[in-house]
């Protein structure tokens, strides 16, 4: 469902300071969010501060479909989890705004307006459940076209937010469709997946290609492991 139109224009991406930020303000209703993601751009908090800044870093983190590193150990791994998608988007957001990290940013106005945006059909999650139905990984972000804006991932059990991400690669790879992976920064333990660093002028030229593209499908199509179907959807607790 499209929301109504921001009342906010932004700023070309090109004007971004040093650090990327390229404006400051706004607010995060739907028609926001989508019109700064179709503009290469992404929301963040400055510090611990309530000001809102958008961001369009350069370099970008981007994880090529094809080119996604998956280990033998990660591989074993694949088979010891549950993947589901939009079983429990807010969970997910909820994981991952607790968990320990230097420079959390997930505000609960953050947290309410992607769980805004998930009811539109915009964003979504990837869960990762244990066998006996406890979640213990995954990671959300948003779906526009050919693109998948990853915003964050958590796990409280070895890979489980990596075989999220690898579910969530199979997934975006299907189906013939030019697709882009943005994972806003390479840090390093997303550049062992495979994330690299292209240029914001090849970033933004890429987004144009895919962002009105068919998305791929999301809900209500079963359980996935790497990404294939394997079954009836069925919330494992």
């Amino acid at each position: 469902m499209e929301p109504e139109p921001s009342r906010w224009e932004f700023p070309s991406p090109e004007t971004a300071d040093e650090l990327g930020l390229v404006a400051v303000g706004a607010d995060l209703a739907p028609g926001t969010l989508l019109a700064a993601y179709r503009a290469g751009l992404f929301p963040m908090p400055l510090g611990r501060t309530d000001k809102l800044g958008w961001w369009s870093p350069d370099p970008r983190g981007v994880i090529p479909l094809e080119d996604l590193r998956v280990s033998r150990s990660l591989r074993r791994s694949l088979r010891r989890y549950r993947i589901t998608t939009d079983v429990a988007f807010g969970d997910v957001v909820d994981a991952c705004r607790t968990i320990a990290r230097p420079h959390g940013w997930i505000s609960p106005a953050i947290r309410d307006a992607y769980v805004r945006l998930h009811r539109l059909g915009w964003a979504h999650s990837v869960e990762a459940w244990s066998e006996d139905g406890e979640l213990v990984g995954g990671l959300y972000g948003v779906s526009i076209g050919g693109l998948f804006a990853g915003e964050s991932m958590f796990h409280v059990d070895r890979d489980a937010s990596k075989v999220a991400l690898v579910s969530l690669v199979g997934r975006l790879a299907s189906g013939g469709v030019p697709r882009l992976l943005d994972v806003q920064w390479a840090t390093d333990h997303l550049r062992t997946l495979g994330a690299v660093e292209v240029p914001r002028s090849e970033y933004l030229g890429r987004l144009r290609q895919v962002v009105s593209l068919p998305a791929p499908p999301w809900p209500g199509d079963g359980w996935l492991r790497s990404g294939r179907p394997t079954g009836p959807p069925d919330h494992p607790g």
